[in-house]
Parts: C-alpha cells; structure tokens; sequence
C-alpha cells in the first residue's frame, strides 16, 4: 500500500509544471523503502536503491541543497572509508558510493545516503551539469 501512494505521489510530482517544481534536478530519497529516485527537468530519469542508517544512527529528513561535492573523499569520522563521488548536503552528511554494494536496499550506513559507485558518478555529473544551487536533496521517513 506504501508504494502505491510513494507511485501516486511521484506521479503528481511528475506532472507539475516546472516552474512549481523545486529544482531543475532533484534526488528522493525514501527511507521506508531504500530508495532514490531522481528527476531531471521534470522527467523520472532513474530509480536506485540505497542504503540509509543502520540502527542507532540518523539520515536526516527534509529538503536539502548541497554545499560541497568532492569526486573521491576519504571518511575523517570511519576509518578512511572511501566515498567516492560525494555530494555533502548537511555538514557531514552526503550522498556517496559505496564498496559495500551487496547491502543496498538495506539500512547500512551511518548516516550518508549510500549508492552502487556507477549510480553515485551519475548523480554527482547530473549534480555538477547543473549546478548544485540547482539540485535538492529530498529525504522523507
């Protein structure tokens, strides 16, 4: 039941006229489900799993725009984890690719939003395509 109305809402969102949509480019990120899904001028472009927080840890929720992308960083807070294609958008918080592939669609991280490295990339040329004052960051429970 869950899907059919995230379904029905995206459909909506989908048909807004541009101008009431709130970024050229914006990534969903739905927690319940372990997904992102990502729209650019108005169109559904791509659907991808992630991993969100494991219990114990938060992703934050709300509407963000990034602040910073960095093609390869290391982790200064987990051991020099590699995230590569970062985009952060909330201090320490970014989305990222992951090594860790095998647990996408399951709550994993430790609070970024994880994605498949080849997924990350994308959305991180999409991010710098079009400007990051132009991308946001949507994150709901």
């Amino acid at each position: 039941m869950r899907g059919l109305v995230i379904a029905l809402l995206l459909a909506l969102v989908c048909a807004l006229p541009g101008p009431l949509r709130a970024a050229p480019l914006e990534a969903w990120i739905d927690k319940s489900e372990q997904m992102m899904t990502v729209f650019h001028n108005d169109r559904l472009l791509y659907r991808w799993p992630v991993s969100t927080a494991r219990p114990g840890k938060v992703t934050p929720t709300g509407v963000f725009t990034p602040q910073s992308m960095k093609r390869m960083h290391y982790s200064t807070l987990y051991n020099n984890a590699p995230m590569p294609f970062s985009i952060f958008f909330h201090g320490n918080y970014a989305v990222h690719g992951t090594t860790q592939i095998d647990k996408l669609g399951c709550v994993a991280s430790a609070g970024c939003v994880r994605l498949h490295p080849d997924n990350a990339e994308i959305l991180f040329n999409l991010t710098r395509e079009t400007g990051m004052e132009n991308t946001r960051i949507i994150i709901q429970d």
